[in-house]
């Protein structure tokens, strides 16, 4: 290096230390504040510098923890217009009043959150900033449900859209702040109802004829007791699970399906549904090792005990994982409280309503158990096929659709003619049955030979042929997504679109909800026409990779299927983001309020 260029060097980096030297550190620039006045209400803001503003869509105020108290209404400066954003150039201060839960009484530990990004009219703008408060308050002077309603009357638009978190959320949200303000037992009763409504979705169907298959293994002499007793068995093992699964990823922010889709765990539960197929076949019998069952208890009925509590906490961790609002929602609380307790057990509540219909199917399976004979070998034999059939399920995931297809056609093909669809004997009502599945099974088998294997359209590509232009091609060119794996991509992909609607859908190849509301939902015809509206972007995270996981995390998604809306300012709408199927006449009301 010339004596110039040294000289050049320095003056330079001179004059970028006299200028750094001009810009207040964090803690100058920016004094956040939060104490509470004589009538109950929690007064927060921030002391700015001189030429310090804030963001008002960056501030937020929440409260944690699980005290029974919220936040009632947020009273907010003015803002003023800097350059085309809104913000606070004087020091903003904000009243924060109160509403508790009748049973709430004394003197509470609150902890009150403050969110806020700023900048330096030099210049620099500031990482976004996050403050914790913890606060004492006499909960006497906290206005009672009884005078909210005037309360509300009250709130004038001097609260600011950038604190709309507060009024318009999310259904995810919404149960989140249930946990965080209901009681105990309210709580419990709550997500034991949000169970038994999940128990009717996709999620849960695979484990009838897992738990069918089990009760009906269990052989000669099965009462209806000791039916209820497995199948309750069954299902505190899937909701201790699932309980154990959902506290873990609400703790560390983990994707609940995908840490459990990993290529070998499939592959090895498959196999294991495969085994327990071929024991319904009669090939062998499975259980225990008699040295195993003789160390766990001289009693040779808990082998069967043990059997089914294995099976129901290992197919609750395979079969179940389906992410929905009121999973997502206690997903949401545990992370941001840490209160695995009181999350987990909301949860458990959740498993054990989504059990109740399956302990009803193990009932009936040990009620109408048929007696010893030709009919109870072909029992066994039709709950070996619905095995194959969950063990096919579950590739779904992993393998490509000619090949889940093409095994689904070889099981339909020989259970058909199990069933006699090529014998003229037998009973009419059983050969008319065996016949029409023959005759799906071999459509679905041709379909795979035309390249265009379809479960819902086998004979597409027949139309395809005679109209010379593909029904099954035209249909999924006609919403087109744009994909997505990392946060760069979907960065570019929003400012290149800026002044539009966007919808961005979080899916993935094993999610099973995604495929049924690609199936269902999209198919619709009038929900295509209304998504035609929006710029249609798909975050695949199928990968589970650190790219992905970023992208699920920006955007608080704890796992597929999640569809997220931009309005056309390029904001996202918080509150209208919906987690989990939909059926189509519901999306599309949602669609048109946007």
């Amino acid at each position: 290096m010339t004596l110039f260029k040294k000289i050049t060097t320095l003056f330079l980096l001179t004059l970028l230390t006299l200028h750094a030297a001009d810009f207040l550190m964090p803690n100058e620039a920016f004094k956040p504040y939060a104490k509470l006045n004589d009538k109950g209400e929690i007064v927060t803001g921030v002391k700015l510098a001189p030429e310090i503003y804030l963001y008002k869509d960056k501030l937020n105020i929440t409260l944690l923890g699980n005290s029974g108290i919220t936040i009632a209404k947020i009273d907010a400066p003015k803002t003023e217009d800097h350059m085309g954003d809104a913000v606070y150039m004087k020091s903003p201060e904000f009243i924060v009043a109160l509403k508790k839960d009748a049973s709430v009484s004394g003197v509470k530990d609150l902890k009150l959150k403050l969110e806020y990004q700023g900048c330096s009219e030099q210049g620099l703008c500031y990482e976004p900033i996050e403050k914790v408060f913890s606060l004492k308050i006499d909960t006497t002077k906290i206005l009672s449900p009884s005078t909210l309603p005037a309360l509300n009357k009250s709130v004038q638009t001097t609260q600011q859209p950038a604190l709309e978190k507060q009024s318009a959320k999310s259904q995810i949200d919404m149960i989140a702040d249930t946990i965080k303000s209901s009681g105990f037992l309210v709580i419990l009763a709550t997500f034991f109802v949000f169970g038994l409504m999940l128990s009717l979705t996709p999620c849960v169907f695979p484990m009838i004829p897992i738990i069918s298959g089990l009760i009906i293994s269990q052989g000669e002499g099965l009462t209806t007791k000791k039916a209820f007793g497995l199948s309750v068995v069954y299902v505190l093992a899937m909701a201790l699970a699932y309980t154990i699964a959902g506290i873990l990823a609400g703790l560390f922010g983990s994707n609940l399906q995908a840490a459990l889709q990993t290529l070998w765990v499939v592959y090895a539960f498959a196999g294991v549904f495969v085994a327990l197929a071929f024991s319904m076949f009669g090939f062998y019998e499975l259980k225990l090792p008699d040295a195993l069952v003789s160390k766990v208890s001289q009693n040779s009925n808990r082998s069967g005990v043990v059997g089914v509590a294995i099976m129901g906490f290992l197919s609750a961790l395979i079969v179940g994982p389906c992410v929905a609002a009121p999973l997502a929602g206690a997903l949401v609380y545990i992370g941001q409280t840490g209160d695995a307790l009181l999350g987990g057990s909301a949860l458990f509540a959740m498993s054990l309503g989504m059990g109740v219909p399956l302990i009803l199917v193990g009932v009936s399976a040990g009620k109408f158990m048929p007696k010893p004979g030709a009919w109870m070998t072909m029992v066994n034999e039709i709950f070996g096929v619905l095995m194959l059939g969950v063990a096919v399920w579950m590739l779904e995931k992993i393998l490509p659709v000619g090949i889940i297809v093409f095994l689904y056609a070889m099981l339909g093909i020989g259970f058909a003619i199990y069933l006699g669809a090529l014998n003229s004997a037998g009973h009419i009502f059983r050969r008319s049955i065996a016949t029409v599945l023959f005759i799906y099974a071999l459509s679905l088998f041709l379909s795979v030979l035309a390249g265009a294997p379809s479960m819902t359209k086998p004979l597409g590509f027949l139309a395809a042929q005679q109209g010379g232009i593909s029904n099954v091609q035209s249909t999924t060119q006609e919403l087109h997504f744009t994909k997505v794996t990392s946060l760069q991509e979907l960065d570019a992909l929003l400012q290149k679109n800026k002044g539009k609607k966007i919808l961005l859908d979080f899916a993935a190849d094993w999610c099973t909800s995604c495929k049924e509301l690609e199936a269902v939902t999209f198919a619709d015809a009038k929900v295509k026409e209304k998504m035609r509206e929006f710029v249609l972007i798909r975050a695949d995270v199928t990968a589970n990779n650190a790219d992905t996981k970023a992208l699920s995390k920006a955007y608080g998604v704890f796992g597929p299927p999640a569809i997220i809306f931009f309005d056309a300012n390029g904001k996202l709408l918080t509150s209208k983001s919906i987690i989990g199927f939909v059926e189509p006449a519901e999306f599309l009301a949602h669609l048109q309020s946007l």
